[in-house]
């Protein structure tokens, strides 16, 4: 099964938690200083929010999928079409360790598609070959015009 993701970013977190919260007619999933998730099934939707980004509003969208081949078979079907994108491989972000790769399209929204592995105690956790200091929000790309090789990003 294939679940649609909204990551957006908040100002207030806790006002966001109660509107969101009422909305969906339940609590988030997960909750964190600055973080928090939604896990919907009607509609089949993983609704995150944060307050770790420069502006509000919508941050990216995507794909999330229940196994590995999903992702394999959603990543053939972009690069057989000749998307370009950024295959992050393994990776961490949002409080969750996920193999994932990102694809922005023609207005320059960035589209994560990915597979959680497992979660984590802290919203990212730097590899040591990253030449990033830290990790204030996801890495969604601005633009990727290139099929990149798999880097050591940190990202949700």
């Amino acid at each position: 099964m294939k679940r649609f993701h909204v990551h957006m970013h908040v100002e207030d977190l806790s006002k966001n938690i109660a509107f969101y919260s009422a909305m969906f007619h339940r609590p988030p999933a997960r909750t964190e200083a600055d973080y928090a998730k939604w896990m919907l099934q009607d509609p089949p939707v993983n609704f995150a929010i944060s307050t770790r980004g420069s502006a509000t509003g919508v941050d990216h969208l995507g794909i999330q999928v229940e196994t590995a081949d999903e992702l394999a078979e959603l990543r053939a079907h972009a690069r057989d079409a000749g998307l370009a994108l950024q295959d992050d491989g393994e990776t961490t972000c949002c409080y969750a360790r996920s193999d994932k790769y990102w694809l922005t399209d023609p207005q320059g929204v960035a589209w994560e598609q990915f597979h959680t592995l497992d979660g984590i105690p802290v919203f990212s956790e730097q590899k040591p070959e990253s030449n990033r200091a830290s990790a204030p929000a996801c890495c969604a790309p601005a633009a990727t015009n290139t099929v990149a090789t798999p880097t050591a990003k940190v990202c949700c």
